[in-house]
């Protein structure tokens, strides 16, 4: 059935019912609005749109797929603050012909990537649209802590990273040009292994700043070096190139330090700590916050795109 068979209400009832609830929701969808706690006294927010056709194409990744990215490109940017999060609210537009189940997978995916670190969808909107989009608000704890913000790297600081980068920028080059392995590629595109708990332990570790890998390392970091006022060079010896990514690089002609350096959509986290501080397994460090402004990679310039702009 399609969505305009099943109604608004319908959708809502079928949505909502495949919703379970997190520690922090008092009071979950069916009211005007949600109720979640904080502890802190403090709620961290973010908000991210998924557009078909410009993040994600329905042919490349199934219903549950969408739903775990969307998720996930929202809770990275509130653990990237060095928060917990808490509950997720969701705005869906959508066609009148799209079939009401992929909606319903939709909010599986969703769910599922907020449990993985005891949130939940709460709440949201639907509308119809002649364009699919997916639109996520975060909300996050703190817990006591004060914010990891972009402006805190001072220069003799260690930058380092956890999570992976290149491998979801690696899996869209294979899907855009007709391929559907390496398997590890495409998946990597269609739902991101965020280091969640990397995020709050940064925090609790003393990092001076923090930022949730999306549109590329080399942008990303640039932020952070702009916010700062510092420079931030980074060591090409510290990205090592898996076997399956070198071999498509090569299979397709692209440079695979691009993937690492300028690709996005992996979200991992990318920190700053005082040389001082002990750096679990979980960070690896990647390069030296310096006197300067700007991203330089081996004490140069990047050659090309750092990383991914909607309107370039």
């Amino acid at each position: 059935m399609s969505v305009a068979e099943v109604g608004e209400f319908g959708l809502i009832e079928r949505v909502t019912a495949r919703l379970a609830h997190g520690p922090a929701t008092l009071l979950g969808p069916g009211d005007d609005a949600a109720v979640i706690a904080a502890p802190d006294a403090r709620v961290t927010a973010s908000t991210d749109v998924l557009v078909e056709g410009r993040h994600f194409r329905r042919d490349w990744s199934s219903a549950r797929d969408v739903g775990h990215r969307a998720a996930a490109a929202n809770l990275a940017d509130i653990v990237a603050m060095g928060a917990s999060p808490t509950a997720l609210l969701v705005a869906l537009c959508m066609p009148a012909d799209l079939e009401s189940r992929w909606a319903e997978e939709l909010a599986d995916g969703l769910a599922a990537e907020a449990a993985t670190v005891g949130a939940s969808v709460v709440g949201g909107d639907m509308s119809a649209s002649p364009t699919l989009t997916i639109a996520v608000t975060a909300l996050g704890d703190l817990g006591g802590r004060a914010p990891v913000v972009r402006s805190g790297a001072r220069a003799g600081d260690v930058v380092a990273l956890a999570g992976r980068t290149g491998h979801a920028a690696a899996g869209l080059t294979v899907l855009s040009r007709g391929f559907r392995t390496p398997r590890l590629l495409v998946e990597a595109y269609r739902r991101p292994e965020v280091p969640y708990p990397a995020g709050p332990e940064a925090a609790r570790l003393g990092a001076t700043s923090m930022i949730d890998v999306s549109d590329g390392l080399l942008a990303d970091l640039g932020h952070v070096a702009k916010a700062s006022g510092v420079g931030i060079d980074l060591r090409r010896d510290a990205f090592d190139v898996p076997r399956q990514m070198g071999d498509a690089a090569q299979a397709l002609g692209v440079d695979p330090y691009s993937w690492i350096l300028a690709g996005g959509d992996d979200h991992a986290l990318a920190a700053t700590f005082p040389q001082s501080v002990v750096l679990p397994p979980t960070w690896r460090p990647v390069g030296r916050v310096v006197a300067g402004l700007g991203v330089t990679v081996d004490g140069q310039p990047y050659v090309g795109p750092a990383g991914w702009d909607h309107f370039r």
